[in-house]
């Protein structure tokens, strides 16, 4: 997005938002979402919301492609996915379930245009147990929507040359709630030397005066003012000529259609326009405010002797009446703006934040009691709608027994949350984030962003044990010396870090006259309260988690207790993700043997390679590349076997020796290529396999390709023209005995570049392999490159950026004749 000027996106966010906006109003839903693919294709980025904020959805403004997520499953296969209710959701989405365990029904639908996939739209409506969800005419309005935005996004590709595509730095755009306007407002201009008075529909609703009928003259308007008013405008006009502006001028209009003289009040305010005109105030536009329905209901509020409160969708506190700031003991200044649990200590227990992120998700009515210390028990209850929550806040009659803190909200008697839902609730939330990650790098990303905000924390780090010594694993926060003394540290010393792992305790430390009693001299840095969680998994010492915090941070019992709860969960993934790295390692530096270290130097010809292992499993795949030299030219190979297992290597390794064995023969391509065919045959491994083979001489303006059931080659002529070869393509390796190749002669002028590749690179899930090509064509065409090394990096530089890679991916480049300047190394190279 980066290459938009700031008109075109602004285009982009108003066609997101009247998008989304669009979706909740026609379908019964109260809030809605877009989600577009990223720029490496392996993930949908949150780029527009309508109803919640985005903040309410915790981790979910980044869902990789794969994941198990219904806005993942529509995006990767094309299809709505409708939950009606929340027993659907736990029934076919149990992550989604677990990570937002809430009463909602959803509808997830591709954005999607000519065959390519944009992202998806989703929204989430109200859902009791059993409800039948959406109707069929809701959902095509869903997909007509969804169909709409996917043209306007292809359209607005095509126009600017933008991908259509969204960087997860980049803030969602937000659509806001519809909501009910608590003021009125007209606007007018007036040009006083005239006499002649502009106003809109809505000033003519507020005075009283029939938009079709107004004359346009002051005089009319001054007529629908009370007698002791009408000298106002005048005096309006004199202050904008002297001041430049006037506000907040009360004036009195006549009801419309009391002919009995019933008046109400309503403010003036305005501006004079500069113009040529040497007279003062010539020339006023302003408006008209009529505040009567809210000055109403605020009256009727603050004459509540119960507290009323209103909370933004986010949990912010736009409104408080007295009453509720006597109950909660505290001043309008020191919550307006901010989240009650963020204010008030005794609300700051993670249920009350659960109370209100449910009852927005699930637009479900929630009630709880809380204790305001010493001893006054507070009965709360929230009331959802789109637009945020009114809250109710009354004192309890008595201290709450244990009965009725099981009581159910349906019963009408406020139900406190059980004692450890916001423990459980963070325990559920890293769980179900931890079950996503793979590697360690993904571990210790996903518990800094999940136990840093929850606990308030500003630093964390995570040391392993290798060779029973302490060894950082991962840190993050701004102090980069934090905790630095403790790298390399046996494990037998006397130091918190390691202490909590021997004895498999935690140790939470408040302050830092605690830690220098108990651990004389040791390096405090600029951290004031630690938290030190022992890692063990299965009996093992793993290593130690410890978080930091700038301040004082006192311990609750409930702290202490999910603090231990996440360390046998992080410890146990971290595990998990150490034995994944371990055998990626090996077995990806097993593949790597099975292909060419280095090719061969070829006058007049340049090669170069490069190979991406997947990163979404650990087994060996069977992608392979070869440049084979021969008495007649070279041959420029590259082939895949299907599969990622032991087996497929096998294999690949085989028919590389195989190709290799019938080029030195002397065979031409087609004759290799059945040999190659025959061969896999009689290996009976029941594998399938493709391959791509070109001859060509150094000196000769002609090659011969054959290819078996491979993606044809790309050809980059000295022009600059681009194209796929178009080729006589034979069937796959290793499905009949009698198979025969043709080989296709092609032209070849010096200076040509030639690309092999494996279907790993052009291949996207739900896209048409054809897309992939000409993606790939356009970035061979296009790319700008001081080398063949270069160039090679330049074309995979998203998939290498990619953390999700389904498939193995092979490159092999060629260049023939042309000058063979510094930058065009003779030999070959291989590259990562």
């Amino acid at each position: 997005m980066g290459r938009m000027t700031v008109g075109q996106s602004t285009e982009r966010e108003d066609m997101l938002a009247e998008a989304v906006a669009d979706a909740v109003q026609g379908s019964s839903a109260y809030a809605g979402s877009v989600f577009l693919r990223s720029r490496d294709r392996r993930s949908l980025v949150l780029a527009a919301t309508c109803g919640v904020p985005p903040s309410l959805l915790g981790g979910w403004s980044l869902i990789a492609v794969n994941s198990p997520i219904p806005v993942a499953v529509a995006y990767k296969s094309g299809r709505t996915v409708h939950l009606a209710n929340a027993d659907e959701t736990m029934r076919r989405y149990p992550q989604l379930a677990v990570a937002l365990p809430y009463a909602f029904g959803s509808c997830s639908v591709p954005v999607q245009a000519h065959g390519e996939r944009f992202g998806s739209l989703a929204i989430v409506r109200p859902a009791a147990p059993g409800s039948a969800g959406l109707t069929k005419a809701e959902r095509r309005h869903l997909r007509s929507v969804a169909g709409r935005l996917g043209n306007g996004l292809a359209a607005f590709c095509d126009r600017t040359g933008d991908p259509v595509e969204c960087d997860p730095g980049t803030p969602p755009v937000e659509a806001p709630a519809p909501s009910a306007a608590a003021l009125q407002v007209g606007l007018f201009d007036w040009d006083p030397g005239s006499g002649t008075f502009g106003v809109d529909d809505a000033f003519c609703g507020i005075v009283g005066l029939d938009p079709d009928a107004f004359d346009g003259r002051a005089e009319t308007v001054t007529s629908c003012l009370h007698p002791g008013d009408r000298g106002a405008l005048r005096a309006c006009a004199r202050e904008a000529g002297l001041e430049g502006r006037f506000g907040a001028r009360r004036v009195r209009v006549r009801e419309r259609g009391e002919a009995g003289g019933e008046y109400r009040t309503v403010e003036l305010w305005g501006r004079a326009l500069r113009t040529g005109d040497p007279r003062p105030g010539t020339h006023l536009v302003g408006a008209v405010v009529d505040g009567r329905a809210g000055s109403a209901a605020l009256a009727a509020v603050e004459r509540l002797r119960n507290g009323l409160f209103s909370l933004a969708p986010d949990g912010r506190v736009t409104y408080a009446n007295h009453s509720a700031l006597r109950l909660l003991d505290v001043s309008v200044d020191e919550i307006l703006g901010r989240c009650l649990w963020d204010v008030l200590p005794w609300l700051s227990d993670p249920g009350v934040e659960y109370r209100h992120r449910s009852a927005m998700i699930s637009q479900t009515p929630s009630s709880f009691l809380a204790s305001r210390p010493p001893d006054q028990w507070l009965a709360f209850s929230l009331h959802p709608r789109a637009d945020g929550v009114t809250g109710w806040v009354v004192p309890a009659p008595n201290a709450p027994s244990a009965h009725a803190m099981r009581a159910s909200p349906a019963t009408g008697v406020p139900a406190a949350p059980p004692a450890r839902l916001g423990a459980m609730y963070h325990v559920l939330q890293l769980s179900s984030a931890l079950t996503e990650a793979v590697t360690t790098r993904q571990v210790c990303e996903v518990v800094s962003d999940q136990l840093l905000p929850a606990f308030g924390g500003q630093q964390m780090a995570i040391y392993v044990v290798r060779s029973a010594t302490m060894h950082l694993l991962h840190h993050t926060g701004r102090h980069e010396e934090f905790l630095d003394w403790l790298e390399g540290v046996p494990l037998h010393a006397r130091l918190p870090g390691t202490e909590t792992l021997t004895s498999g305790a935690p140790l939470f430390i408040e302050s830092q006259k605690d830690l220098a009693r108990g651990y004389p001299g040791i390096p405090m840095g600029r951290v004031s309260s630690w938290a030190y969680l022992p890692l063990i998994a299965s009996g093992r010492p793993v290593g130690t988690c410890v978080l930091g915090f700038d301040e004082i941070h006192h311990f609750t019992e409930k702290d202490r207790g999910v603090l231990t709860a996440l360390a046998g969960v992080i410890a146990q993934a971290l595990e998990r993700a150490r034995l994944y790295d371990s055998e990626f390692a090996v077995a990806h530096g097993l593949q790597k043997t099975l292909l060419p270290h280095r090719l061969p130097a070829v006058p007049g010809i340049r090669t170069v390679a490069r190979y991406l292992p997947a990163t979404s499993g650990m087994d060996i795949g069977g992608d392979w590349y070869d440049v084979i030299r021969s008495a007649t030219g070279i041959c420029l190979v590259i082939g895949d076997v299907e599969g990622h297992s032991i087996a497929a290597a096998a294999t690949m390794a085989q028919l590389r020796s195989a190709v290799r064995a019938f080029a030195a023969a002397g065979h031409t391509p087609g004759e290799m290529m059945a040999g190659v065919n025959r061969t896999l045959i009689d290996l009976d491994s029941d594998l399938l396999a493709s391959c791509c083979c070109i001859h060509l001489k150094p000196h000769g303006e002609h090659a011969y390709v054959v290819t078996a059931g491979h993606p044809p080659p790309l050809i980059r002529r000295p022009d600059g023209t681009t194209e796929a070869l178009g080729l006589d393509i034979g069937p796959v390796l290793g499905v009949d005995h009698a198979s025969a190749y043709a080989h296709t002669r092609i032209a070849l002028p010096p200076g040509s570049v030639l690309a092999l590749y494996t279907d790993g690179l052009v291949e996207e899930p739900g896209t048409d392999i054809d897309v992939g090509i000409d993606r790939l064509r356009a970035s061979l065409a296009h790319a700008r490159a001081d080398s063949l090394d270069e160039l090679a990096d330049r074309i995979l530089h998203n998939a290498r950026g990619s953390p999700y890679r389904a498939d193995d991916i092979a490159l092999l480049l060629t260049e023939h004749g042309g000058d063979q300047g510094p930058h065009h190394p003779r030999a070959g190279s291989c590259g990562p």
